[in-house]
């Protein structure tokens, strides 16, 4: 009995231990990309489910400042001015405006993608991985709430820069989101219009615009 209880008192220690090295790593995460003006993202982005045989692809870039951003990807462009995100989709001449809720707004959006982690799940050191040269520490988060969509998040930082590397998302049903990082820009020059959407502009064009 006195062994399995010191046993277990090895086993939390090293838990509490191991909770505290990745509080204090996402913490530097965290304070590092506020740092920021302005940050530049390309990415690689999968969505992979084996069960359903479903296995897709593509690229993305966005741009992020303060809560704002400009998101493009599988040929679609959504900008989001803090109050309000504009969907363009050039394909079908058509841009849908919405108002942003945050009480709504569960997901892991682009102006939440650097500091989502910050409230709301548990977390703990996983794998580190060698990746061309750079060191890549994995933390495993687990949603505070039982009946989260997300199973659990595995989000890998580059440990000499602190920068997100790779996001992975597995939701209850076995989906798995992969986004990783091709390339990570700082503080570039930045248009004073890049988060400003012109209706005026997408209505001369001809495109539909839904408010929603």
């Amino acid at each position: 009995m006195q062994k399995l209880s010191i046993l277990l008192i090895a086993l939390f220690i090293t838990s509490f231990s191991q909770a505290q090295d990745a509080k204090s790593l996402l913490k530097e995460v965290s304070a590092k990309a506020k740092s920021y003006d302005n940050i530049s993202i390309d990415f690689k982005y999968n969505l992979n489910n084996s069960k359903e045989n479903v296995n897709q692809e593509t690229r993305g870039y966005v741009t992020l400042q303060g809560n704002k951003y400009v998101l493009n990807m599988l040929g679609t462009t959504r900008i989001f001015d803090g109050k309000n995100i504009y969907t363009i989709v050039p394909e079908d001449e058509e841009v849908t405006i919405s108002a942003y809720n945050a009480n709504d707004d569960k997901e892991i959006t682009p102006s939440k993608m650097l500091t989502f982690y910050e409230k709301g799940y548990t977390y703990k050191m996983d794998i580190e991985q060698n990746v061309k040269g750079r060191k890549i520490q994995f933390v495993k988060l687990i949603p505070i709430d039982s009946k989260a969509e997300i199973k659990d998040i595995l989000l890998g930082i580059d440990v000499q820069t602190k920068h997100i590397y790779k996001l992975i998302q597995t939701d209850a049903k076995g989906t798995k989101y992969t986004l990783t990082v091709n390339s990570f820009k700082t503080n570039q020059p930045v248009s004073k219009t890049l988060f400003t959407f012109d209706e005026a502009k997408y209505k001369k064009d001809g495109y539909y615009i839904n408010k929603i």
